[in-house]
């Protein structure tokens, strides 16, 4: 952990302990970003696969909103065992506790001693598996202690907030010869996962251009006082770029093959203006009241462009400061068609019924429904984002039972997240393009694909 990042301060409320501790200072160090030399890595890069497990005994770190989500998919898992829990606030661990006992489990053990005491519950010699929903800036610590104790990791998004903190996964996890997984509900979804099965099978033919993003009104959110609300804003008035990249990129980062036989070369980033959060506030508490004295830095819609080094472009774009319905976008072109999402719709050369109008997905939807979808779907109902949490959950359980590897690795976690400080970077310096770090050391020009590789397309 740097410097920056250390804890600043023992005596203070839960509010702001995670508020000043959710971002690591104002403003972002471009000019060290790269300055810190790699070291040459203990292991060959790439992600080796381990026994099967029989019960995957997993510890939790951080049950607020999206925790008490996967606690509640790991308790209709068959094979996974919560025996752990930990979380700054006491109530909370006692509520997944009394799940797990009214689903028939042992009660795990509670940890709630403070903001560092999952490095205790990372101790113990019983647990397989750490998963962390923390707020952002504790991902990788957790993630770090948890390895280098001979746990796996899954981590959710974003995984790091900087370079360094990719850096220190990769590393850690080649060390330690441990996953470390960033769980990315959004590449499990029913449309994202047949349209990959329409691009492995060549419907959209060469691929050229893809589009996502996370657009989505969280100015509520952000001025809660409870949840997301007391940590979330404060990287709305410390930071300006792409700062929640993997939900709209990493279904395109799987079409396009990123990370086997594809790499991300560089960025261009840039924000428009902030307004949205400060009319927000005005209109919500008043023009005297101290949100709307607040100072914000992030732009309210930032757009990036990512260029591969097989030519095509992405762009990527981010959007919560304003007034407006939920998107991730979704879309791919190639040289025989596109799709596009919200709503969902396709134009395939020669299929599509007229050559200028959309098709509706529905019919594509059902013929390419992916594997499983079929095999798996009924079991997510009722889950989170309708049924992809259930979904992401099982697969990274399924992988470690069955001794496989699991969907995503490290370098996809590292590569996905690098984007939100890079295009702080590119941002700082007027639209400059920045470079990508290689997490794989060249691995990506020969790396087989591994997504849901056990299924045929």
């Amino acid at each position: 952990m740097s410097k920056t990042e250390k804890y600043v301060g023992r005596k203070m409320n839960r509010r702001d302990f995670i508020r000043k501790s959710t971002f690591f200072g104002a403003g972002v160090a471009a000019s060290g970003l790269f300055a810190k030399k790699r070291k040459k890595p203990t292991t060959k890069p790439g992600v080796k696969k381990v026994a099967p497990i029989g019960t995957v005994r997993i510890g939790f770190v951080g049950v607020g909103g999206m925790g008490s989500a996967h606690c509640r998919n790991l308790l209709n898992i068959k094979g996974a065992e919560i025996r752990a829990v930990c979380d700054i606030v006491p109530e909370k661990v006692e509520r997944i506790q009394k799940w797990c006992m009214e689903a028939g489990f042992n009660k795990p053990e509670g940890y709630s001693r403070g903001e560092y005491d999952f490095k205790r519950m990372c101790e113990r010699d019983d647990l397989d598996l750490v998963i962390t929903a923390t707020p952002w800036k504790w991902h990788v610590p957790v993630a770090v202690a948890a390895m280098k104790t001979g746990k796996h990791m899954a981590i959710e998004v974003p995984a790091a907030l900087t370079i360094d903190g990719c850096w220190e996964l990769v590393e850690t996890a080649e060390k330690e010869s441990k996953y470390c997984v960033m769980l990315e509900n959004c590449c499990y979804n029913r449309s994202e996962l047949a349209v990959l099965n329409m691009v492995r099978k060549g419907m959209f033919g060469e691929l050229i251009h893809g589009a996502g993003g996370y657009l989505h009104d969280l100015r509520e959110i952000k001025f809660s006082d409870k949840g997301e609300g007391l940590w979330r804003i404060d990287h709305s008035v410390n930071r300006d770029g792409n700062l929640y990249p993997t939900h709209g990129l990493g279904p395109i980062a799987e079409y396009m093959d990123i990370n086997r036989g594809n790499y991300f070369e560089y960025i261009i980033s840039m924000s428009s203006k902030s307004r949205g959060l400060h009319e927000y506030a005005e209109d919500k508490f008043g023009k005297e009241s101290p949100q709307s004295k607040m100072k914000f830095k992030l732009g309210d819609v930032n757009v990036s462009l990512i260029k591969t080094y097989k030519g095509e472009t992405i762009t990527v774009y981010h959007d919560c400061n304003l007034p407006r319905p939920y998107s991730r976008i979704n879309m791919i072109q190639g040289t025989k068609g596109i799709f596009e999402g919200y709503p969902d719709r396709i134009y395939i050369e020669g299929v599509s019924w007229t050559n200028d109008e959309w098709e509706r997905f529905g019919k594509y939807l059902h013929d390419y429904k992916h594997p499983l979808w079929k095999e798996k779907g009924k079991n997510s109902t009722g889950a989170g984002h309708g049924g992809m949490d259930y979904l992401e959950d099982f697969r990274l359980i399924d992988a470690l039972r069955k001794g496989r590897l699991p969907d995503m690795d490290v370098y996809d976690a590292a590569l996905w997240s690098s984007v939100s400080h890079l295009s702080e970077i590119s941002v700082a310096s007027k639209g400059k393009p920045v470079n990508f770090p290689d997490f794989t050391r060249g691995a990506w020009k020969t790396n087989e694909r591994i997504f849901l590789t056990d299924y045929t397309y």
